[in-house]
């Protein structure tokens, strides 16, 4: 069993099953599809809470590169397992993980952007900085 945390202002999307996927970067190791997979919000601190009461499953573990600019708004680009995202497709990823403008805008994380690319790309912007990121996307059964 893997277990992740996340930021609070995804906790809501992960309990009501519209968040079902994450991006980490690479670590020793990381789930696997099949296995279960325990979902956090304050990790290693006091408020630590467990997200859903039946862990989920993990269904795929893929590479992912994506590619943030300052002058295109933060996201210029995201290849999942070898694949680039067409600009459309990564409105729809970006939506899928947690960063829709009505699920977060005016929460206490800062994001006030009019799409979910826009969102995503300021909080990759202020957690990654500007540049390539190469990680895995996890998803799991919603």
């Amino acid at each position: 069993m893997v277990a992740y945390s996340f930021k609070p202002f995804f906790a809501p999307q992960i309990e009501t099953r519209s968040k079902t996927q994450t991006v980490r970067a690479d670590r020793r190791r990381h789930a696997r599809p099949g296995e279960a997979l325990q979902l956090f919000v304050g990790m290693r601190t006091r408020h630590c809470r467990k997200l859903l009461g039946i862990d989920p499953t993990c269904l795929f573990v893929s590479p992912i590169h994506i590619q943030t600019n300052t002058l295109v708004g933060g996201i210029a680009s995201i290849e999942i397992d070898g694949r680039v995202l067409h600009r459309d497709e990564i409105e729809v990823f970006a939506r899928g993980d947690g960063f829709a403008p009505e699920h977060i805008n005016g929460l206490d994380c800062g994001m006030t952007g009019k799409t979910a690319r826009e969102n995503m790309g300021h909080f990759w912007l202020d957690n990654h900085g500007a540049g390539s990121f190469q990680g895995v996307l996890i998803g799991w059964n919603g």
